[in-house]
């Protein structure tokens, strides 16, 4: 499934809340650990660190 959206990032930890307001869901606290991108179990939106960023390491 392709993500619905893709959202560049430079933090490792990110919410979501669907961004539909009282249509979205619920919010939902999200971290990649050494990652570089994380979908939201939701609504599938991808959450992905801007180039030059960088990923934590040890999942802080």
């Amino acid at each position: 499934m392709q993500p619905v959206e893709i959202v560049e990032t430079t933090e490792t930890r990110v919410a979501c809340d669907g961004g539909e307001g009282p249509l979205g869901h619920p919010r939902v606290f999200l971290n990649m650990g050494g990652k570089r991108e994380i979908d939201c179990p939701y609504c599938g939106r991808r959450f992905v660190l801007k180039a030059g960023a960088r990923a934590a390491a040890g999942g802080h």
